[in-house]
């Protein structure tokens, strides 16, 4: 039994089809970590953009609690 076992690591560790899964796993994992963080800096700029519009449209003043049509 514990021959077949080493037999079955040491062929594991010449298979190179696992190193390639996890080269994917990093690619993805870096790839949905640069996706979240530039979608998050993209939906600031848009935030800052609708509200520039919204005080331009309504004159400015935006108080906290108005219950006007940009809140």
């Amino acid at each position: 039994m514990r021959d077949a076992l080493t037999k079955l690591f040491a062929r594991f560790r010449k298979d190179e089809e696992g190193v390639t899964l996890v080269e994917y796993g990093i690619a993805l994992i870096l790839a949905v970590t640069v996706g979240v963080t530039v979608l998050g800096g993209l939906a600031s700029d848009v935030n800052l953009q609708m509200d520039a519009a919204c005080d331009q449209m309504t004159g400015g003043g935006n108080i906290t609690g108005d219950t006007g049509a940009c809140n």
